[in-house]
């Protein structure tokens, strides 16, 4: 019986191990691709500004409509006071009359202009508040990527210290090395538990935060972005940058459509300056021996005083004012992207060398001065020296990269679009 139990528990403990992982939920791991779709769908001012899209497109049905006819239907001559009480409607009659305002000047053409040209303004607008909704989702994707390769990296530190702690205590039993440059050894291992402990909430907190941008209520232990941390040299340059920008910002196309609209709407108040006819047409039946008629009628509103001046000068003004915003978001634009390049430039200077050079010479001489230590050729502070240069370098360098990566992402905001991935 014992020899059986003995041969069934080794199964028993591959079918546990076997079900503890089925039971374990997949992380819902997010691209920055998958990141962007979710933000559109999901953002409730995103969702929100698209309904200002659709009132836009009703307003132009508004515009494009036509004045109403107007129809007129009464009953005259009625004689309930003269000689002959008893027949008050003897020589009573009904008339008609239909009548149409003809609008001149193409006003209601231009009503539908200036009406599409708002939607298109709205459009743009949509545009640019997705362009500043996306430039918070990245810097969110950013830090959240940075505080994963933070982590993954303190781990490592603290996998390899780990490693040398348990040759420093064989050297310790060994009688190679005191008691008090053990107890030194063992407490700088506080610094990697804290960097790793820091780098775990640091983390945490960046997944929150991209999760409540998301709106996504997946719980944090079981979230976990993928996206490459590392920076590539930009092939684009800033003249071509600016021309960018230019071309795709949307706030800019939005001045520029702003002012389409202002000279737009100029022409509709000189349109509605002028005077629009009503045609009007009569009918009515009276009593013998009159009998029936027709009858036309054109009536013109004499626009002495009323020719709509002071809209004219509104919309005059407001042109030049429009001109004065476009030019005003033009410069702002290319002020955006000299200074967004500019802190683009300066971070890949000083990722360059960590690159090509820093990180593999403090890892060598962390292998080299650990090798020596261990074999009595260098110093314990030598030795705990180039643990910590290591270590700094490593964080220098990644905070680098993050700021990199922000820095790429300020370009994209300024450009209108994503340039640099």
């Amino acid at each position: 019986m014992t020899r059986y139990v003995r041969r069934l528990s080794p199964l028993c403990l591959q079918l546990a191990i076997a079900t503890c992982l089925a039971q374990t939920p997949t992380p819902h791991t997010l691209t920055w691709k998958e990141a962007q779709d979710e933000f559109r769908i999901r953002n409730p001012t995103l969702l929100a500004g698209q309904a200002t899209i659709d009132e836009s497109r009703a307003d132009e049905i508004t515009a494009d409509l036509r004045p109403n006819p107007d129809l007129t239907i009464g009953w005259d001559q009625l004689t309930p006071f003269s000689s002959n009480p008893y027949r008050p409607v003897a020589q009573s009659y009904l008339f008609g009359s239909v009548g149409y305002l003809h609008e001149r000047e193409h006003k209601r053409e231009l009503r539908l202009a200036s009406a599409k040209k708002a939607t298109a303004i709205s459009i743009s607008a949509q545009s640019d508040l997705e362009r500043s909704l996306m430039f918070t989702l990245r810097d969110a994707f950013v830090r959240a990527l940075q505080a994963k390769a933070v982590l993954h990296v303190a781990q490592e530190n603290l996998d390899y210290y780990d490693k040398e702690i348990a040759i420093s205590r064989n050297r310790l039993n060994a009688g190679d090395i005191s008691q008090v440059d053990f107890q030194r050894v063992d407490l700088q291992r506080v610094q990697f538990e804290s960097d790793l402990a820091t780098a775990q909430v640091n983390l945490r907190t960046a997944k929150i935060d991209l999760l409540s941008l998301l709106r996504d209520a997946t719980p944090v232990n079981e979230f976990d972005i993928s996206e490459p941390f590392d920076f590539e040299q930009p092939v684009t340059t800033l003249s071509e940058l600016q021309n960018l920008a230019i071309a795709s910002r949307p706030d800019l196309k939005e001045a520029e459509q702003s002012l389409e609209k202002a000279r737009t709407d100029h022409q509709l108040a000189i349109a509605n300056g002028s005077t629009d006819p009503t045609f009007s047409v009569d009918a009515s039946h009276q009593p013998p021996p009159l009998d029936a008629y027709i009858g036309a009628a054109v009536s013109i509103p004499l626009r002495i005083f009323d020719r709509n001046q002071g809209e004219k000068a509104h919309t005059l003004l407001d042109i030049g004012r429009n001109e004065k915003l476009r030019d005003a978001a033009e410069l702002a634009a290319l002020h955006d992207v000299d200074s967004a390049y500019a802190t683009l430039e300066s971070t890949l200077e000083l990722l360059k060398p960590y690159k090509a050079k820093y990180l593999k010479e403090a890892q060598d001489v962390r292998s080299s001065v650990s090798f020596a230590y261990l074999h009595g050729g260098a110093s314990l502070l030598d030795f705990l020296d180039a643990q910590k240069s290591y270590r700094d370098t490593q964080l220098s360098y990644l905070n680098l990269v993050g700021a990199y990566l922000s820095a790429a992402n300020q370009v994209n905001f300024a450009v209108g679009r994503e340039v640099i991935r």
